[in-house]
């Protein structure tokens, strides 16, 4: 059962009451919440899998302050860095989404006041997720990996399954005879490790060192010169900086896998920067998933392998 104790803790009695009362009258099953979103003057709107449950009570502006307050232990200045960045993460890897009036200064985000709305998304693990796209991404005989993107459509699963494949590649893999090893993770969302003060709330494993709160680009680079991970990773790339950054990573000798958005291949060579890294063939293997609609997380759609002698991608499965 997921435990989402933390975050009930944040909201006022009588929200508290509806939420408790709607949980037991229309018995939700808790392991399929994915997020809980609140606005100001709007009904409360749970997403239960592919379904949304109405409750009937519209927040106050005075109540959203109060649930902030509780989300920031009472210090809303301290989280404030976060709160730029447009959500907070919280105990138990929970991540609260915010809007509202947007202060900029010299085109920088600097607050949100006059907060509109908060989504409360639920972290889930999913431990095992990987197991099917293990042997297209491990080289057992370098006990390496190969440089990988994971693809699919928003949604699929592709984080949660990156951060399954953290976990296995930093611990080892018996089965595989695959020994563990240095895994470097830029988590520029936060949604892999999901730090809270300086903690990973997911289990990413025995051999892996996170930066969280960084672009991808700048993170790698740090990762790189001071932390000597034979694999990095990151999530949802797609900036020049970032394929400037993986092409540094290549160059020092560093396998990665990293995660895009899209269908097929035809969607990947759309984006400029993706589309450079195909025509230089620097991914070895490249996995689509299937939509999430009706799907376990982790089922594959198809698997590219790079020949590199004829410099080009086959079908693998």
């Amino acid at each position: 059962m997921i435990n989402i104790s933390n975050i009930l803790r944040c909201f006022p009695n009588k929200i508290y009451s509806k939420l408790d009362e709607k949980f037991m009258n229309e018995n939700v099953n808790l392991n399929y919440l994915e997020e809980i979103r609140i606005r100001v003057n709007k009904p409360i709107i749970l997403k239960i899998g592919q379904a949304e449950i109405l409750i009937d009570y519209k927040v106050s502006s005075e109540e959203i302050i109060e649930i902030l307050q509780h989300i920031c232990d009472n210090s809303i200045y301290s989280y404030q860095n976060q709160m730029c960045n447009g959500y907070i993460t919280m105990q138990g890897g929970h991540r609260v989404g915010i809007t509202g009036n947007v202060v900029l200064r010299e085109g920088k985000v600097v607050n949100i006041n006059y907060i509109s709305s908060l989504n409360f998304r639920i972290a889930k693990q999913v431990l095992g997720c990987s197991n099917k796209i293990l042997k297209y991404v491990i080289n057992t005989a370098e006990n390496n990996v190969y440089n990988t993107l994971i693809v699919s459509p928003p949604g699929a699963g592709k984080t949660t399954i990156l951060r399954d494949l953290i976990r296995r590649i930093s611990n080892g893999i018996e089965q595989l005879n695959f020994d563990g090893i240095n895994v470097g993770v830029v988590d520029e969302r936060g949604e892999i490790g999901a730090m809270y003060r300086g903690i990973p709330q997911n289990d990413v494993g025995l051999r892996t060192d996170i930066l969280d709160n960084v672009s991808k680009a700048t993170g790698m680079t740090m990762l790189i010169r001071a932390m000597s991970p034979k694999v990095i990773t990151a999530d949802e790339i797609g900036s020049t900086e970032d394929v400037q950054a993986i092409n540094y990573a290549v160059c020092s000798g560093v396998k990665g896998i990293f995660t895009a958005h899209g269908k097929n291949i035809e969607d990947i060579r759309l984006n400029p920067a993706l589309n450079e890294l195909l025509e230089n063939f620097l991914f070895e293997r490249i996995i689509f998933l299937q939509d999430k609609v009706n799907q376990e997380k982790g089922e594959i759609n198809k698997v590219y392998e790079l020949n590199k002698i004829d410099k080009q991608y086959i079908l693998l499965n």
